[in-house]
């Protein structure tokens, strides 16, 4: 157990230690420019060899330098973030295929104020952007934090006379509501749209007559489904498996003269266990929330650690080391069981199973929690949960009322562990989708599709080996022949690897469109028959829209959306699909969990509570609650160039000719309003 915390903590401090750099040393200060006008100024010593960059970047470039002030009293904003004394130099990148300005050895980044009221000054905000290496690509994100109070404005400073007319201004038009296309800064924060007949109005009511009032359930199966299957293959584990006939064994002897009770012992056993992780799923939605849990499976810290675990998991399966919680926890679980009679004993006893059996569910949980999680809805964890306990739970029940069929059950031996190792591989593979959703979304550029394919096809290239019997690992048992299974589970193994090849030139690999990072992000790509979205600005997209005179498809998805992946590869790839997207629509995808910072917060009013946007994925999740009543990915729905519905939405279902249908419709309805508005 010693060596499990050793190998964590060094882990820890390695990850630690990647954020620990710091190339980039900057100093902030309040500088007096006269008639009451202080400079904000951000002073950056860069390191030799790496560059910060410009303010302003091209669309799709690296991240700019930007400030995002989320309090300012006392005072308003004057112009932009701009630099001074400071040498830009620019290149053209043939990774982005652009051209970017950017800073070596020293830059200054000023933001001027207008100070209104010296006493009431505040400040608060911070500043980001990306510190990058000439040598060898690799790119740090800048978060420094402001947080500026009278104390600090200069001692000369003399506010003009005028201050308090324009504070008053300042407190007038802080109680107007307007569009996000419309920003003013009031106090740094931009108001949120809501009740203007404008882009953003709400037009929940006018879908209704599509006949498509709530979403299609089919999204709950496939998270049941996917409970149930990953609680099958915890019952496989060398945790769980062992497990069965000892309990069931112990319920028929425990009512020998009964066997209609021990029956019933186990089937409340089997109940208890369900309650156990339905309860579980139930209390993670109730304490973090729906969008909470979205946000948090498509955050940078959430996902590097889930990479992590994911990883030690792996490595403790493949025979590195034994996790296992504490065993005063499972000592003290059994103690109550011995101790307690009737129901509350057989509970005891079904979360003595839950704990026992952790170091094998646990990584099995995590993953069928966040891709619950991904969905946006509240009761997706919970049905998570069911399916996997129901699962876990069924043999139990099973064994109990049939006792004879534990006469036929495989013994535990050294097959357990084969099954622990394989689970080690695809552990392996599945940590290496969490590090790829914290950097798609955070734009580091680390794991883009090819590494990712290279990193899967070695995973089961060495799996298929492992399972023929050519890789031996500790704990393994001799194999003195390969049974059919194990050939057919390498063969498997060997043909997934092969057909993962050609992806490295481009392939779509529709299969593993889920996991794998999209095509975009791939340097060398053949293929052209991808769909690319025209646009990832709702007003930008919806401006081009009117002045072209075309319907409007919008796309609500996300970096860590795996139905997203899905949809693009099984559908849009289809001929007549992309023909028709690409040709009859104005394309707008929107990432709900992009998380650059937006040039002003938005203050937005949710349900009576006040928040605040600060990305641009907290602004496109906004639009699409606020707009559609809805908060789940993929979401597609057709407007005009006005913001009105034209036909119905779509969710994740892979049906081509139903997706073709629902743009058909789309555009009847278009050309339909156009007839009637000639005429």
């Amino acid at each position: 157990m010693r060596k499990t915390f050793v190998f964590l903590a060094l882990l820890a401090v390695s990850i630690i230690g990647l954020h620990a750099q710091e190339p980039a040393e900057w100093s902030f200060s309040l500088v007096d420019k006269g008639n009451g006008e202080v400079e904000l100024t951000a002073n950056v010593k860069i390191d030799v060899a790496w560059h910060v960059f410009d303010v302003k970047v091209p669309d799709g470039g690296p991240l700019p330098t930007t400030i995002s002030i989320e309090k300012l009293k006392g005072a308003t904003k004057v112009g932009g973030l701009k630099t001074v004394n400071s040498k830009l130099r620019t290149k053209y990148d043939d990774i982005f295929k652009m051209e970017y300005g950017y800073y070596e050895d020293q830059a200054t980044f000023v933001q001027r104020l207008n100070v209104t009221d010296k006493a009431a000054f505040v400040l608060e905000g911070v500043l980001r952007g990306q510190v990058c290496s000439e040598i060898d690509g690799q790119c740090i994100p800048i978060k420094e934090e402001l947080n500026f109070t009278s104390k600090n404005l200069p001692a000369s400073l003399v506010v003009a006379s005028s201050s308090a007319g324009d504070a008053k201004v300042e407190e007038t038009v802080a109680e107007t509501a307007v569009t996000p296309t419309d920003v003013a800064p009031v106090d740094s924060i931009a108001q949120a749209p809501v009740e203007k007949g404008d882009l953003w109005a709400p037009v929940i009511d006018k879908m209704k007559p599509y006949g498509q009032e709530e979403e299609t359930d089919q999204t709950y199966w496939v998270i049941f489904i996917s409970g149930f299957l990953w609680g099958f293959v915890a019952l496989v584990t060398p945790c769980v498996w062992p497990m069965i006939p000892m309990t069931v064994s112990f319920f028929l002897k425990r009512n020998k003269k009964s066997k209609k009770k021990a029956i019933q012992d186990a089937v409340t056993y089997g109940i208890g266990i369900i309650i156990i992780y339905v309860t579980l799923g139930l209390l993670i939605t109730a304490i973090f929330g729906a969008s909470a849990l979205n946000n948090m499976a498509t955050s940078a810290v959430f996902n590097l650690i889930f990479f992590a675990l994911l990883v030690v998991f792996g490595i403790s399966f493949l025979g590195a080391f034994e996790l296992v919680l504490p065993s005063s926890w499972t000592n003290k679980m059994d103690q109550k069981a011995d101790s307690t009679t009737g129901i509350l004993s057989i509970f005891f006893m079904a979360f003595t199973l839950a704990l026992v059996s952790f170091s094998c569910t646990g990584p099995l949980i995590g993953n069928l929690l966040v891709q619950a999680a991904g969905t946006g809805s509240i009761i997706a964890p919970a049905l998570g949960m069911l399916g996997f306990a129901l699962a876990l739970a069924l043999p139990f029940m099973l064994f109990a009322i049939f006792p004879s069929w534990l006469q036929s059950m495989p013994k535990s031996g050294g097959w357990l562990n084969s099954v622990k190792v394989v689970l080690g591989f695809a552990e392996l593979a599945l940590a290496l989708k969490f590090f790829s959703v914290a950097d798609l979304a955070y734009g580091w550029g680390i794991l883009d599709r090819e590494v990712f394919l290279v990193l899967w096809i070695a995973i089961f290239v060495l799996l298929g080996i492992y399972l023929l019997g050519k890789l031996k690992l500790p704990h393994d048992s001799d194999l003195k022949h390969v049974s059919v299974p194990r050939l057919f589970l390498a063969i498997i193994s060997f043909a997934f690897a092969i057909y993962m090849v050609p992806g490295l030139w481009g392939a779509p690999l529709k299969a593993i469109s889920a996991f794998s990072p999209p095509l975009k992000t791939q340097d060398f790509n053949l293929y052209k028959g991808e769909v690319h979205a025209a646009f990832d600005d709702y007003e930008i997209g919806m401006e081009y829209a009117r002045k072209n005179n075309k319907p409007v498809l919008i796309d609500f998805s996300g970096y860590g959306c795996v139905n997203c992946r899905k949809m693009e590869a099984a559908v849009w790839t289809d001929p007549q699909v992309k023909e028709k997207i690409d040709n009859s629509y104005v394309l707008i995808t929107l990432m709900v969990d992009d998380k650059k910072d937006l040039p002003e917060v938005i203050e937005v009013v949710e349900n009576g509570k006040t928040g605040k946007l600060r990305t641009v994925g907290d602004k496109w999740s906004y639009l699409q609650r606020h707009k559609f009543g809805t908060n789940s990915q993929p979401y597609y729905v057709l407007l005009d160039s006005n913001g009105e519905p034209i036909g119905p939405f779509y969710v994740y279902k892979e049906d081509v000719p139903e997706y073709l249908d629902f743009l058909n419709i789309g555009l009847r309805n278009f050309k339909k309003a156009e007839e009637t508005n000639m005429n």
